[in-house]
């Protein structure tokens, strides 16, 4: 059984943040502070908590910034490497562009603006039990309309996707966290579209991906409005500070 120990991390973190640049304008947005830490120093920390080992950062808006974050970063055991996107690439063509970077056989993509507290070692069995290409983490929330929803059957498949709509109605949404192994990698590769989400995705021919799912803690800080409630929502998860920064 694969561990997370053994696989690449991709943190997809070259997002312009058009939508939260009326409160956040000076930094990138992995880098906008939640209770006085950048969000992506909290992700690194997550992620390191479940021994993950390799996290490759892919860069665009405001580089720089994020070069040197990661220049003077500190997490026990975590190797931090980067790769530039030249102009904005959009979630599949950020994954084209940092495949030649990849070195395990199994990858997890995840967003760099989400946080969803799932088990992601759970995650990572169920995908490989699943026999899929692919695999989304899926959390059941309130109102799947705000986000769009995922539609997943009995057998843990996933079976369509449905737009942002004004139905406020229960139901799984994409988390953000994807685990992919080399054939949809290829597949990603090979789309010349620059989202993951409907140029993939959407696409996909039936029984490629996999759903799994469960009701997490959910956070996407892309809004104003969403950002504003990160630091109540992620203070649970910021009681001891393991990074340690130059």
């Amino acid at each position: 059984m694969t561990k997370l120990a053994d696989i690449d991390v991709v943190i997809l973190a070259g997002g312009l943040g058009t939508r939260l640049a009326g409160v956040v304008s000076d930094r990138p947005k992995v880098l906008a502070l939640v209770n006085d830490r950048p969000f992506l120093e909290f992700q690194l920390n997550w992620l390191a908590g479940f021994c993950v080992r390799r996290v490759i950062l892919s860069i665009g808006h405001k580089a720089e910034q994020i070069e040197a974050f990661a220049a003077n970063c500190r997490i026990d055991g975590l190797l931090i490497d980067m790769v530039r996107e030249g102009e904005p690439l959009g979630t599949a063509g950020a994954i084209r562009n940092v495949r030649p970077s990849l070195q395990s056989e199994t990858v997890m993509i995840m967003n760099g603006d989400s946080f969803v507290d799932a088990p992601l070692a759970e995650f990572l069995a169920g995908y490989e039990g699943s026999g899929a290409e692919a695999s989304l983490l899926c959390t059941h929330v309130t109102d799947s309309g705000r986000y769009g929803s995922v539609n997943v059957d009995d057998n843990g498949a996933i079976t369509a996707f449905r737009e942002k709509n004004d139905a406020s109605e229960p139901g799984y949404i994409n988390a953000g966290i994807y685990l992919f192994g080399q054939v949809m990698l290829d597949r990603i590769v090979a789309v010349d579209g620059p989202s993951l989400e409907r140029d993939v995705f959407q696409i996909a021919p039936a029984g490629t991906l996999h759903g799994f799912t469960g009701t997490y803690t959910f956070l996407d800080i892309g809004t104003p409005e969403d950002y504003a409630r990160a630091p109540s929502v992620l203070a649970p998860y910021m009681t001891e500070r393991k990074n340690v920064t130059a």
